[in-house]
């Protein structure tokens, strides 16, 4: 069976055999969140794709450094270069706070809503604000190696001239440079400073309104965005590391620029791999503001919005957005919630049926052993094939059948030795905990969810009584009251058990 690990590699834009460049250790950085608002939703897509690439690197044994920054300087509106202020400290002078009220409120939402999603921390998550020595450094490696100039206290990096002597830029985002220079020219408002409409600012000189500042050698002011995250990066992971990661839309200008900023700094490419998440859509359509077509997560979390039918669980949630490829766009509608509830509902349920199973007497291997096996094995191949999730949900959907037949008595149980049941118990427990990062949200309370467990005990009794007496108003009056509460009911040969969903 082949082990090795493929990943898509946005920078040849093939999938490539994962070769880490210290065999057992990985270093990952991740493009963090700008906080100066609450976390997007699409953005908790792409942090719930890149904690299953960090859980599933770390599964495969690797020692992984998941590098993820906060940017709470420098990333300014509309993303030009100037006449524009920092999102930051725009919204901590008109709330009239410190930049850092509000960089801790809203980092502290961040994290909040990453531990409700059951996200892993990052090894490290450094703040720009904390490595401003570092950036001023990067600059003046890049002044001096050619490719950076002063004008009026702002320092700016040569892409022009770059580009002419690196065949890098332009690279990552696939774009002709001749086109990339065009978009820069028609998107920046202000060029008198710039040799050329493509130079984009990596120190940024202070006007008076601007909060956030700093002493460097060439002016009171700020870094630019794209330059903290090369400067951090390479600060935890080295001038080369494994895997840079980040959402579709970072693509141009932000890596694209970072890439520059890295070879001109210290003459090589930061990264081997560059993974890109795609985008969430909702009702077919990219979310917006504007025309009311989006939804916050504790929207979700509530239900208090026109676009959904009730609330959804932050693991249905995230179940929902397993099942959509990492690159690929994920369409979230209501069907898509409801659809998705049900599945980890079945899920969840099958993997408790399956650790209460035992192997039969006599038991040995035969044909379901082989078929349970064979689907163990395809399921890991896919999570190998650049972490597929819903090819491998597909293949653990094909088991479920065969562990509620087997425990219904359907399947011979015989046919299953207990080797291969014990591998099927590990592998339903690792992918659904382990990897796929999921909890069980029927459990409550103390753990055991011994209060519901004994709760439905006695109304199963209540019922199996009314039957017993031919009560059948009763008895039916249980299953439909039950069926409302999306509680079903399932009679086999060792008793009746319960299930949500």
């Amino acid at each position: 069976m082949n082990n090795k690990l493929y990943i898509h590699n946005s920078l040849s834009r093939q999938k490539e055999e994962f070769k880490p460049l210290e065999d057992g250790y990985v270093g990952m950085y991740v493009c963090g969140p700008t906080v100066y608002s609450d976390v997007h939703l699409g953005n908790c897509r792409t942090f719930v794709s890149f904690d299953i690439i960090y859980r599933y690197l770390m599964f495969l044994g690797n020692k992984v450094r998941y590098v993820r920054n906060i940017t709470d300087v420098g990333h300014l509106e509309g993303d030009a270069d100037s006449d524009a202020e920092d999102k930051i400290s725009k919204k901590a002078r008109l709330e009239r706070l410190e930049p850092m009220e509000v960089v801790q409120h809203y980092s502290n939402g961040f994290h909040d809503m990453m531990r409700i999603f059951n996200t892993l921390p990052p090894s490290i998550e450094p703040r720009a604000t904390g490595h401003i020595i570092e950036q001023i450094e990067m600059v003046q490696s890049i002044i001096d190696n050619g490719y950076g100039y002063e004008k009026n206290g702002s320092v700016y990096f040569n892409t022009a001239k770059f580009a002419q002597e690196n065949d890098e830029y332009g690279k990552l985002s696939g774009r002709v440079i001749d086109d990339l220079l065009a978009e820069s020219r028609d998107n920046l408002k202000n060029q008198s400073e710039k040799e050329h409409p493509a130079d984009f600012a990596i120190w940024i000189k202070a006007d008076p309104r601007h909060l956030m500042r700093w002493n460097s050698p060439w002016s009171v002011g700020f870094p630019g965005w794209h330059l903290e995250c090369s400067a951090m990066s390479t600060k935890y992971l080295g001038q080369k590391f494994d895997i840079h990661g980040g959402g579709n839309d970072l693509k141009f200008p932000h890596h694209e620029n970072e890439i520059a900023q890295n070879v001109g700094a210290c003459g090589c490419s930061p990264a081997q791999y560059w993974l890109h998440a795609n985008m969430l859509l909702m009702n077919g359509r990219k979310m917006s503001k504007s025309d009311g077509n989006t939804i916050t997560p504790n929207q979700l979390f509530t239900g208090d919005s026109p676009h959904i039918s009730k609330a959804y669980s932050p693991m249905a949630i995230r179940f929902f957005m397993l099942q959509a490829h990492y690159r690929s766009t994920l369409d979230l509608t209501d069907d898509a919630l409801l659809g998705a509830e049900k599945a980890y509902r079945r899920l969840m349920e099958a993997n408790k049926v399956l650790q209460g199973l035992a192997a039969a007497k006599g038991a040995q291997a035969g044909e379901l052993d082989q078929e349970i096996d064979q689907l163990i094995d395809q399921a890991f191949a896919e999570m190998r094939d650049d972490f597929n999730t819903p090819k491998t949900l597909a293949r653990l959907f094909e088991l479920v059948p065969k562990i509620n037949g087997i425990k219904a008595g359907h399947l011979d149980a015989k046919e299953l030795s207990a080797e291969t049941l014990e591998k099927l118990k590990k592998a339903f427990s690792d992918f659904i905990y382990v990897i796929f990062g999921l909890k069980d949200e029927m459990d409550a309370g103390d753990g055991d969810n011994s209060a519901m467990d004994g709760l439905m005990q006695l109304i199963i009794e209540m019922r199996a009584d009314a039957r017993a007496n031919k009560d059948w108003g009763t008895s039916d009056k249980i299953r439909d009251v039950l069926k409302e509460l999306d509680i079903q009911l399932k009679d086999g040969k060792d008793g009746t058990s319960w299930t949500i969903g």
